[in-house]
């Protein structure tokens, strides 16, 4: 006899009265999970793009990406052509990795940085922060490295990591980068990290950077403050032209918003 046969076996050697209360608790169950699935608010029209291999909060119009050494080879052209929402909407945008530390610069980011330029895409870059570093050198590298023109988006600060430090060290350091980079390009950089850190280290301490945040919990963002711009809400979006999962961004606001987090502005 197998397992399905047993059970139904046993459901009904059930007094009818407890079959009668199952039925109630599964019917009940069905319809409160449909009423859930079809009618819950949705402010940020959340959609599944099924060229992209996931959803997409369709209620913003600028979307873009970021990678690094990890994606390989990136056919910039490709990624360009690509259109989803209808075939209304397409990437925008695309964050590229450039420094790491004190000395690590990506291998891909010279070839990632001219490609992005030439397909039309809107490029910036970023600094993967060890907090275990200094951060002078560390901003040193970032300046040494990428050369911002006026229409790149400002600098990123990717902060994701912890140490042994005090968190008011660390917290005092970020500052430090963020000030070297700041007075180096003219233009605030744009902090990216995670709930946790954000809470921990940027939360009443850097409230006036415009922030990119890392969470894929929810399906709409509480908790953070005004200068919030970017949300990274998905890391394994399918793209054509890039092999493997890539890391998905809405951009929290118009085309005109984003040209004034770029360099010029």
């Amino acid at each position: 006899m197998n397992v399905f046969r047993l059970l139904r076996s046993r459901f009904y050697s059930l007094p009818r009265r407890v079959r009668f209360l199952i039925w109630t608790f599964l019917f009940m169950f069905l319809a409160g999970w449909t009423y859930y699935r079809l009618f819950r608010a949705n402010p940020n029209q959340w959609r599944k793009v099924f060229k992209l291999g996931i959803s997409v909060p369709l209620k913003y119009q600028v979307h873009g990406i970021d990678v690094s050494h990890h994606n390989g080879e990136v056919d910039w052209k490709t990624v360009r052509k690509i259109r989803f929402g209808g075939d209304d909407l397409r990437i925008e945008f695309a964050f590229l990795k450039a420094t790491e530390g004190v000395t690590h610069a990506d291998r891909q980011f010279e070839r990632n940085w001219e490609h992005v330029k030439k397909s039309g895409l809107k490029r910036g870059a970023y600094h993967f922060y060890i907090p275990w570093r200094d951060p002078e050198p560390q901003a040193r590298n970032f300046i040494n490295s990428v050369d911002l023109e006026e229409g790149d988006l400002a600098p990123v600060l990717d902060i994701e990591q912890n140490s042994l430090k005090p968190d008011s060290q660390i917290i005092q350091e970020i500052g430090i980068w963020l000030k070297m980079v700041e007075e180096h390009y003219h233009k605030k950089p744009i902090i990216y990290t995670n709930p946790n850190f954000y809470r921990k280290f940027i939360e009443g301490n850097y409230d006036d950077y415009p922030l990119w945040i890392a969470d894929y919990s929810n399906e709409n963002l509480k908790g953070y403050n005004q200068n919030l711009w970017f949300w990274q809400h998905n890391k394994k979006a399918w793209v054509n032209g890039i092999e493997g999962g890539v890391d998905f961004n809405a951009f929290l606001g118009s085309m005109e918003d984003l040209e004034d987090l770029c360099i010029g502005h």
